[in-house]
């Protein structure tokens, strides 16, 4: 059974309870769940659930007991692995257990990659050596600076009850009210996603845009998070402990962003982690700090060959982001006018692949316009959500659902010989060496360099195309390493979300010319035989290298066989690769033409242009018949009257 909604909200939190045998775990669970000392319990008890009213978050918890036992080692790994939150036991008058804590089982829970918090949890405190006091805090201190996804420590009866019930409230509130995610514990400071939380949560709540929360602002965030105001007196005293404390928390106009985060910082110091998170969570976030699915309305594709795309709308937000944020007015944004952007983003979105350096850029590394609207561009074809999660968290104040749109089919452009699109996306195919990475780069601006690197992984580049007429489009490349092309066209409906593919041979090169003819039939019969057939083109690059014997009559004879477009040249360097890249895009706004045709496939078609003429003929003839049978009859009947 699920764990959570469908909203992303916890349902109930699985318990798993562990530790060397004879710790107590069974008397641990069976007193939470009776509120007795049991006189006989089993070695192992069936799954017990506390109902939802047990606690006051309203979540019900189900403890699963385990054995320690190398019998059942197997179910104890597949329990672990299930559980929210793991209890690991020692016995108070055991201190082996206690050793073997850190000695064996904190060790296998990283070993097993478990990711659950974990409560250390300390049984039979009754039996415990009176001439042998423990400090809990000082055992413990070393073992959790070891061990940090240790969340809490606690030593319990299950004799005379007490602190029982606390174990599993400890438990459950590890799961609903994660430390981690917010504080680190080894800095005592919030965690860099929080703070960038905080801060869009602080900006939302800044009405009038001053810097700092009024009172007024204050109790309308409280009524928000809490559906209860704070009194006028209660306000005084934040903002009195917040000045007491911190330099700067309190200005004359009211609560500033250092005082709303050294507040939370507080609250979770103090243990009141809840707070936090019912703030975090009515503002949209997860556990992870990222807005909820289910507040992220991406539009549905009905179809592979449908893609995702920006509307206008969230295009001029954009324009209007890069205007306010080019703070020197010199076109382009400066890395530190880049970061401020996504201050109130869990993290600024295109500094890892595939977006790092994906995009046109100025010799100082500034991102210009174009490259700034052309990775968005990347990131929502690629990952819709992400997109828009991303434009809420920057400040889109317009309805989610109106930020992108789902394109029409591919097949249905092809027979109406037209697009609507803006985007289009091009796989870039080619054996080593053919060029791939220099189009790639010559496309975003970067310099020709002829040290050779080997491509191992995919990589993107987009950017905006001027066609004739001045009409732009944004024209987003795939380099398809050779080595990856045949696990791409495993996946049936790998060309589906293609637009148009190109491939590269290094016409100085026979070897390279007939590897990238083979790419392409291998392509021409992936489409062919999943109905994505995609508009092709081949480039002849380094065409100012003398060309190898036969390869214009060659390439011409294909060309020919396929019905593609004769290869277009390009030089080593590039230097005049613009309309290449109008030709690129020319083939992928005409999504009819262009599209090779193997012997294979052209047998199909004829196939089927034969049963449909089959078809055809039967029907005429058949509705011949039928008219025939009708004027015989209507012939007979005169002749008889």
């Amino acid at each position: 059974m699920p764990s959570r909604s469908a909203a992303g909200v916890r349902t109930g939190v699985r318990v798993v309870v562990s530790g060397d045998r004879g710790t107590g775990k069974s008397s641990l669970i069976s007193a939470a769940a009776s509120d007795a000392f049991p006189e006989y319990v089993p070695a192992v008890l069936p799954p017990t659930r506390l109902p939802s009213d047990f606690y006051p978050d309203g979540v019900p918890v189900t403890i699963v007991d385990t054995s320690s036992s190398m019998e059942s080692r197997v179910k104890l790994i597949d329990e672990l692995k299930r559980a929210d939150a793991v209890v690991l036991t020692y016995a108070c008058d055991q201190p082996m257990t206690l050793s073997r804590l850190s000695s064996f089982w904190l060790p296998e829970l990283r070993k097993l990659e478990i990711k659950a918090p974990v409560i250390v949890v300390g049984c039979k405190l009754d039996l415990r050596d009176e001439r042998q006091p423990m400090n809990l805090e000082q055992v413990m201190a070393p073992i959790m600076q070891q061990f940090r996804e240790i969340e809490t420590c606690i030593e319990c009866s299950s004799a005379t009850l007490i602190q029982v019930p606390d174990v599993f409230y400890y438990a459950q509130k590890a799961v609903l009210h994660p430390t981690a995610p917010l504080f680190d514990q080894e800095k005592q400071t919030l965690k860099p996603r929080c703070i960038r939380a905080l801060k869009r949560i602080f900006m939302l709540c800044d009405h009038d845009m001053d810097g700092a929360l009024s009172d007024a602002e204050l109790n309308e965030f409280q009524v928000k998070c809490f559906n209860a105001p704070l009194q006028p007196a209660e306000i005084v005293g934040v903002k009195r402990v917040v000045q007491e404390r911190i330099r700067g928390g309190v200005s004359d106009l009211g609560l500033t962003l250092e005082g709303f985060l050294f507040l939370h910082a507080l609250f979770i110091e103090k243990g009141r982690l809840e707070t936090t998170w019912a703030v975090l969570r009515k503002f949209g976030y997860n556990d992870e700090l990222k807005l909820r699915d289910d507040i992220l309305p991406v539009p549905t594709k009905h179809a592979p060959d449908q893609t995702v795309e920006l509307t206008n709308e969230a295009i001029d937000f954009l324009r209007g982001i890069f205007r306010l944020y080019d703070s020197d007015n010199d076109g382009s944004l400066q890395p530190s006018e880049f970061d401020d952007i996504f201050v109130t983003a869990p993290e600024s979105p295109w500094t890892v692949d595939p977006y790092v350096d994906a995009a046109e850029r100025t010799p100082q590394g500034n991102l210009t316009i174009n490259g700034f609207l052309s990775e968005w561009a990347l990131m929502t074809t690629l990952d819709p959500s992400y997109c828009l999660a991303n434009l809420i968290c920057i400040g889109y104040g317009g309805d989610p659902t109106s930020a992108l749109r789902v394109t029409r089919r591919r097949s249905v452009d092809r027979k109406k010989k037209q697009t609507e699109k803006n985007v289009f996306h091009c796989f870039v195919f080619g054996p080593k060496k053919s060029g791939k990475s220099a189009l790639l780069n010559s496309f975003i601006g970067r310099p020709f360099s002829s040290n050779y690197t080997p491509t191992n992984d995919v990589r993107h580049v987009a950017n905006a195309v001027e066609q004739i007429g001045g009409s732009q489009k944004t024209l987003i490349l795939q380099e398809i390493p050779e080595d990856g092309v045949k696990k791409l066209l495993s996946n049936r409906e790998c060309l589906a979300a293609c637009d148009v593919a190109v491939f590269l041979y290094d016409s100085s090169d026979e070897y390279s010319w007939k590897r990238s003819r083979e790419l392409l039939l291998d392509v021409a019969r992936r489409g062919e035989e999943s109905g994505y057939g995609v508009p092709c083109l081949l480039i002849a690059a380094k065409d100012d290298l003398d060309p190898f014997p036969m390869s214009l009559q060659n390439s011409a004879r294909v060309t020919q066989l396929l019905g593609m477009e004769a290869p277009i040249p390009v030089g080593v360097k590039l230097r005049d690769s613009k309309s290449v890249f109008s030709r690129i895009v020319c083939a992928a706004e005409h999504p009819h033409l262009s599209i090779p045709e193997t012997e294979k496939g052209k047998k199909r078609k004829r196939y089927r242009r034969l049963v449909n003429s089959s078809l055809m003929f039967v029907s005429v003839g058949a509705a011949v018949a039928v008219v025939g049978l009708a004027a015989y009859r209507a012939y007979a009947a005169r002749k008889n009257t």
